[in-house]
């Protein structure tokens, strides 16, 4: 197949590019640098600048490469991690989930594209009702009222337009491996990453090879709908970042009360360390075939980071 990776050089995209050449597919995949082409080159892609938030930009990229599938990766998220302020910190992510989206699908459109495959999000994001691991049946939790709320407005427009394509939606979980959670194992050695409260919040985790396979089942398949792309053991705080923080040579996770959480991290960190929902992987398991690599975050962190 041909298949365009839009966003290629992103945490997900350096490993996701090197396993569709290696399936045999011809791929071509973007950067917003030049700078960047000789890595695509590398990874085995044909590489091409194209800025995501720019109709004309992303219409001549798809054309020229006339895809069998599209695949959307494009985010922006870099640096220290901004818990307190992600509506700042996803300023422009949230715009390549809304503008960058739409652009992708009218080029799909317009070159006679018939599959699109795209990035959504599913961490400890899953509605604060009942039990503590979703389904795709569940929805996300909107997070009104909070500094989330851009963020999760710009993951459900993801969501309905590409659902309206007759594509596919990959939930990923929170991803790691190389080059996706330096920050957070820098702010855990600094002892900056405290446990808030009690730690009951749940999340789920996914390492980057691993979604990266779970991806190119999806454009094999050409899967249609919603996947949670998550390993096999959601977990409360108070077990993965004490794991977390041994896997990177760091002292255990001070532990902050509620109170002084929310006034120095925000509503946000608080709502994850606390109330978060982690998800199931049944059904990526059970309609992709998709084994992974590391079943749990336990043997994912250790080789990640011991």
């Amino acid at each position: 197949m041909r298949v365009f990776v839009a966003g290629g050089t992103g945490v997900l995209g350096r490993r996701l590019v090197p396993q569709l050449v290696a399936r045999g597919h011809r791929v071509t995949a973007t950067s917003t640098s030049a700078a960047k082409l000789d890595l695509l080159e590398q990874l085995g892609a044909e590489g091409v600048v194209m800025d995501g938030l720019d109709a004309a930009s992303v219409g001549q990229a798809v054309a020229a490469a006339r895809p069998d599938a599209i695949v959307h990766q494009m985010t922006a998220i870099s640096g220290k991690p901004d818990i307190r302020h992600m509506d700042r910190w996803f300023t422009t992510t949230n715009r390549l989930r809304t503008e960058g989206t739409d652009h992708l699908l009218a080029a799909a459109g317009a070159t006679g594209v018939p599959h699109v495959v795209a990035q959504s999000y599913a961490c400890w994001n899953g509605i604060r009702e009942g039990g503590w691991v979703k389904t795709e049946e569940d929805p996300l939790d909107p997070m009104e009222g909070t500094r989330m709320r851009p963020v999760t407005e710009a993951i459900s427009h993801v969501e309905d337009a590409v659902g309206k394509a007759d594509g596919a939606v990959l939930r990923y979980g929170g991803l790691y491996g190389p080059g996706a959670i330096d920050d957070q194992a820098e702010l855990v050695r600094r002892r900056q990453f405290p446990l808030v409260g009690r730690g009951t919040g749940y999340s789920s985790w996914v390492h980057l090879d691993d979604a990266a396979s779970a991806t190119v089942l999806a454009v094999e398949q050409k899967a249609r709908g919603v996947f949670n792309i998550v390993d096999d053991e959601p977990a409360p705080a108070n077990e993965w970042l004490p794991h977390l923080a041994a896997c990177a040579g760091a002292k255990p996770p001070m532990r902050v009360p509620v109170w002084l959480a929310r006034l120095l991290a925000g509503e946000v960190a608080v709502t994850m360390m606390t109330e978060g929902r982690g998800f199931s992987n049944a059904k990526a398991k059970r309609e992709l075939g998709w084994d992974l690599r590391y079943p749990s975050w336990r043997q994912g962190f250790e080789a990640e980071l011991a």
